[in-house]
């Protein structure tokens, strides 16, 4: 008889730890596996967040990945590279799921895309560059915008003239739409450029505006100054600015983005005579596509994909 009770009792005994086991598993309590549909984390980096296009991109940007159900963690260190660079560092150990650097030279992130590929943690670019290492990047055609606008700015000098180079090239984009202009200066000898300057980022407009008054006080002569160059909306806005505000007449600015203050500048008849419109938002739909498409196992389309861009001038 106690043979017996000894056999129920285990059997009983058995029946109530395989019970337990079973419960934790369902729960996953202390199973230490991921839960499924884990949250994806995208980190959006960049130093430029108070530039108006950087900041239109990053807004759409979050956008898309709310839409997603994606957690964007945006990252601005207001022009300081080396805290960039830093902080990727620490998303990296943190293991987001992805980055995307934002109007970003990624040479100067070389170093953190790498340890980032190596992590398998793909880095795309929103009108930054594209260096091996990176998943994509998509940006505007930065050379056929160049050439567009200084194709037209070169014909309304009448092929001609002193030029004012206003530029930032440690940014990707406007490096290769100097570059671009460099060249076909060379091709243009009767046009002579009379100082290249970078404008500092944070604050293009107001840094631009205070050189742009500096060259004019230096050169207060009818005609040493034809035109102003520029490499992006906020440097000609500026440049534009200290024109009118020092009645100079016959003296005339390109930008390169399309925002909606270069473009009202335009056709109220201020100095900017034309901008290229760049599609910033497209940009960050691409993005967020090829995010998905990488997210779902699936490749990237390209490395280096282009949105359209535009000529604007007054009455376009």
């Amino acid at each position: 008889m106690k043979k017996v009770r000894f056999v129920m009792a285990a059997i009983i005994l058995t029946l109530i730890l395989g019970a337990c086991s079973k419960g934790g598993s369902e729960t996953g309590g202390e199973s230490g596996a991921k839960p499924e549909g884990k949250q994806k984390t995208v980190a959006i980096l960049t130093p430029y967040l108070s530039s108006v296009t950087t900041n239109e991109m990053v807004e759409k940007l979050k956008k898309g990945m709310t839409e997603k159900n994606w957690k964007a963690n945006v990252v601005d260190t207001k022009g300081d590279m080396g805290q960039l660079a830093s902080r990727m560092e620490d998303l990296i150990t943190s293991k987001v799921d992805a980055f995307v650097i934002v109007s970003t030279d990624p040479n100067q992130l070389k170093a953190q895309i790498k340890k980032a590929a190596d992590a398998k943690i793909p880095v795309f670019g929103s009108d930054s560059g594209y260096i091996e290492g990176m998943t994509m990047n998509a940006t505007s055609d930065n050379k056929a915008m160049a050439k567009a606008i200084t194709e037209h700015l070169f014909a309304q000098m009448g092929n001609k003239g002193n030029l004012v180079v206003l530029t930032h090239r440690p940014h990707p984009g406007v490096l290769a739409r100097t570059q671009l202009l460099d060249e076909m200066l060379k091709q243009n000898p009767n046009i002579k450029v009379i100082t290249e300057q970078q404008v500092q980022v944070p604050g293009p407009i107001e840094n631009a505006r205070k050189q742009m008054e500096s060259l004019l006080l230096a050169n207060k002569d009818e005609g040493s100054i034809t035109a102003v160059w520029t490499g992006w909306d906020e440097a000609a806005i500026g440049a534009a600015q200290a024109i009118e505000a020092a009645g100079r007449k016959n003296i005339i600015v390109t930008g390169i983005d399309g925002t909606s203050q270069a473009i009202d500048m335009i056709q109220k008849g201020s100095p900017i005579v034309a901008t290229i419109k760049q599609n910033f938002s497209g940009m960050a739909d691409i993005v967020v596509e090829q995010i998905g498409n990488v997210f779902s196992g699936q490749p990237v389309k390209d490395k280096e994909m282009y949105a359209p861009a535009s000529l604007i001038t007054k009455g376009k």
